[in-house]
């Protein structure tokens, strides 16, 4: 394994029977630029086809999301929409889905437009995987193609689509700050002041996760300065976070600055985040494709074939350092730290290369890519195959619900969702929002985290906090008096909703409260109630 820098000058060698003539310098072999494009629209046509057959993903938040978008672009138009929701647009660090995929939502419908939106997503981190090793290496590589096969994760599965979008723009920031590093500071600053911003907008994190890149830069090129002022390289480093300014004033003026005091550490999970890089749904094709990508790296590395940045050091250091010390809640977001390992694993694969001297190193290179993104891809297909029988079943249970409804989510087990297998139930029944312009008390309208608000009188009868639905029991004690510990938004549902959805329950659990829920509709891990309102009061 060698170090490389871009930033050193290859040194020129007299070329043979010309004394005094500097040869060219031997440039490492690698797969041609065309062999390397045309890889890589092979894996993005593989890596797309879990998304393309499946309009409704098995995310977590993803339905959620696209629910916003449908209220965003039908608004205007939908009376029952206009009834519930309104949008209060504000300076928020989350809101770049809901710039573009009510655009794409124009020419098509608002599934189609999730999926186009993703494999956006998915081209963004791909893309700047390998756009950021060629600014380091100065030249295309094929090994940052690694970065398709862990484009499926487990925080992908969470549906955290402004952050994904994110990680890719924040790729390709610090290749743009790398390209101009030695060009006029002023075009430097700009290009890095208009990624900061736009970073801020898809999400906060993201935008941490570009600072995280760049402090790793600069103290690369802090350690490659050696030998020149001191003075001069500390003023240098210190005035690359410049760009980062203009998040100061966004970030005070935004509402999320109200949830700066709602940050919670945890010691817990930090192994799990590690772990989520890789990780999807099974465990042995997370052990297997680990093995395959280490055991490549050590044999490549014996054989003095892998080529690393020096830029890897303090990108590990400070990262690692970062990671550790990131609480687990961070402005009232869950899984702040445990976000960060899979951004950096990205910035990881663009500061190394393969040198693919021999033409056995190359086709096998891109046939163990090609079977590794197969697997990962099967793997997730088969399962969102099996899944699929609850998004047909929820969707035919949507077509139950009378427009212009309400409907309150419970949960029959705390801890469901748990399972990454149930994540795509958690915010399921946002469907009705799309299909029935239906109030929904899941959907995210959280002050400082997103621009939809809920009119009153409605207000009081959904989530505003983000928090876990209530249990059964729960709604059971507050059936006709309000909760003892302070008012919740179930209080006396039988009064404020016309559906109940039961989620993480076993097919054929008993009706828990038979006076006030009919059956209306069943299927694999939920019930669908239709409420019975109390008797009206004699006159």
């Amino acid at each position: 394994m060698t170090t490389s820098s871009s930033h050193s000058p290859l040194m020129p060698h007299p070329a043979p029977g010309h004394p005094g003539r500097a040869a060219p310098p031997r440039l490492p072999h690698d797969l041609r630029g065309r062999w390397i494009a045309l890889l890589f629209v092979a894996c993005f046509a593989l890596v797309a086809v879990p998304i393309l057959t499946h309009p409704l993903p098995p995310l977590s938040d993803y339905v959620n999301h696209l629910a916003r978008m449908h209220v965003i672009a039908e608004l205007p138009h939908d009376p029952d929409i206009a009834r519930f929701y309104f949008l209060k647009w504000s300076i928020l660090p989350n809101v770049m889905v809901d710039l573009i995929v009510p655009v794409i939502d124009r020419v098509t419908d608002i599934y189609t437009a999730g999926e186009i939106y993703t494999l956006l997503c998915f081209a963004l981190i791909a893309g700047g995987t390998l756009t950021l090793n060629r600014a380091l290496f100065g030249m295309w590589s094929a090994l940052p193609l690694v970065a398709f096969p862990l484009l499926y994760n487990a925080i992908f599965l969470i549906g955290v689509m402004n952050y994904y979008f994110g990680i890719g723009l924040a790729l390709f920031a610090l290749a743009a700050w790398a390209f101009l590093r030695d060009r006029p500071w002023p075009w430097r600053f700009m290009v890095s002041a208009v990624f900061v911003v736009a970073l801020f907008f898809c999400h906060l994190f993201a935008a941490g996760v570009y600072g995280v890149g760049l402090l790793a830069f600069e103290l690369d090129r802090l350690r490659q300065g050696r030998g020149r002022p001191l003075g001069r390289r500390l003023a240098t480093f210190v005035a690359a976070g410049l760009p980062f300014l203009p998040i100061v004033p966004l970030l005070i003026a935004s509402p999320t600055w109200g949830l700066s005091s709602e940050n919670i550490w945890e010691p817990q999970g930090k192994v799990e985040g590690l772990e989520m890089v890789v990780n999807v749904y099974f465990d042995y094709v997370a052990i297997l494709l680990t093995a395959v990508v280490v055991g490549a790296g050590i044999w490549a590395a014996r054989h003095r074939l892998l080529h690393v940045h020096s830029l890897m050091l303090p990108l590990l250091l400070v990262a690692g350092a970062v990671y550790l010390a990131m609480p687990r809640v961070v402005f009232a977001s869950y899984m702040a730290d445990q976000r960060l390992p899979v951004a950096i694993a990205f910035f990881v694969l663009a500061a190394m290369r393969a040198d693919l001297r021999h033409r056995l190193a190359r086709r096998g290179f891109a046939v163990v890519l090609i079977l590794l993104l197969a697997v990962r891809v099967g793997e997730v297909q088969v399962v969102w195959d099996r899944l699929s029988q609850w998004t047909v079943a929820f969707r035919q249970s949507v077509e139950q619900i009378k427009p212009g409804s309400r409907i309150l989510v419970a949960y029959a087990d705390i801890n469901g969702g748990n399972d990454p297998r149930d994540l795509g139930l958690v915010h399921a029944a946002c469907l009705a929002m799309i299909e029935k312009s239906s109030l929904v008390t899941t959907a995210f309208a959280v002050k400082g985290k997103q621009i939809l608000r809920v009119h009153e009188p409605y207000r009081s009868h959904v989530d505003t906090e983000d928090g876990t639905p209530p249990q059964i029991e729960q709604l059971l004690v507050t059936e006709e008096e309000p909760s003892a510990d302070g008012p919740r938004y179930w209080d006396l549902w039988p009064q404020n909703f016309d559906y109940v959805y039961v989620l993480f329950t076993e097919r054929g659990a008993p009706n828990p409260d038979s006076d006030r829920l009919k059956l209306v509709f069943e299927g694999e891990r939920f019930q669908l109630y239709k409420v019975v309102p109390p008797s009206a009061p004699p006159s």
